[in-house]
């Protein structure tokens, strides 16, 4: 799914092309998208956008009147720029914010139809949609270990719990752990400080140099080919394929929607993940949809598992 890479790259192409425009018409062919009633959809025509932000891995449209449109696009759900008015496609998509300049097209792919679009109004209502997780770019060394040691998890849920760290996904955590050289299933109660300073150091260094090639390869024009299986990607993605840095094929874990990858002489002293002890781990600390791995069990101060 887009995550925080993605979706800056979004917001980046975004701005330019609706910031200081009107909403001229909004078109929904997928009913299912739409997850609010109340402002109802239709109350965003004739409104200015004032701002389009990110909220860990959601879209976020600042209009008139103290009205947000809130956008996840979960796994499958992309954004197309597309001629004003174009005709929404029969099969794929969702339906279109239109402006003077050009209509934006939502679509998902699949049968599973995960992404969801809220119309709230208010900063307080705006926070709600807010998982709590600090930002992995902004954060000090200080507060990021706090977050991270705030419970005892496994290193991939930690770093995919958006009520720990905004903003990282599946994808990105893979990529994450692999440059640090840890574990997806270390806990973090068994991190010492430097490894902790090590997965801190990784976090950031991976998430801005994959930013700054995500919008270098965009050069100005509206991204197109989102994915989350980059082939500038280590690990994710590449299962059986030669780490870039041992040459060891990758492997993986696979549990009900998720799928990890990581390098064993890498990350894990040798050692394939796949035994019963595994398969407990995850049962206790992996979500079995994906749905739950977009949640916060520990938001409101609840005792993780």
């Amino acid at each position: 799914m887009p995550e925080l890479p993605e979706v800056t790259m979004y917001v980046e192409a975004l701005r330019p092309r609706v910031v200081g425009e009107t909403i001229v018409g909004v078109r929904l062919r997928s009913p299912s998208l739409l997850k609010s009633w109340d402002p109802p959809l239709s109350s965003v025509v004739g409104l200015g956008v004032r701002t389009v932000s990110r909220l860990g891995k959601r879209l976020v449209f600042g209009l008139d009147d103290d009205l947000f449109l809130v956008l996840h696009l979960m796994v499958t759900g992309r954004l197309r720029w597309r001629a004003p008015g174009v005709k929404i496609p029969g099969k794929g998509a969702h339906g279109a914010l239109d402006f003077p300049s050009g209509s934006l097209l939502i679509t998902e792919a699949g049968t599973k139809k995960r992404a969801t679009l809220h119309l709230v109004r208010g900063e307080a209502a705006l926070a709600d949609h807010h998982r709590g997780g600090v930002e992995p770019l902004e954060v000090g060394e200080e507060a990021f270990r706090d977050a991270l040691l705030r419970g005892n998890r496994t290193l991939k849920r930690a770093l995919t719990d958006p009520s720990i760290f905004s903003g990282i996904g599946g994808a990105h955590a893979d990529e994450i752990l692999w440059e640090a050289g840890l574990s997806p299933v270390q806990r973090t109660g068994n991190l010492d400080l430097g490894q902790v300073a090590r997965l801190r150091e990784a976090t950031r260094s991976h998430l801005k140099r994959f930013t700054a090639l995500l919008q270098e390869e965009m050069g100005g024009a509206f991204p197109e080919k989102v994915t989350a299986f980059h082939p500038a990607m280590a690990v994710h993605g590449r299962y059986r394929k030669p780490c870039p840095r041992c040459g060891a094929p990758v492997q993986r874990i696979v549990y009900a929607e998720n799928e990890t990858n990581y390098c064993a002489p890498c990350q894990t002293g040798g050692k394939v993940l796949a035994d019963r002890s595994l398969s407990r781990l995850l049962r206790d600390d992996w979500p079995r949809t994906l749905e739950a791995w977009e949640e916060s069990p520990m938001a409101g101060g609840g005792a993780p598992p």
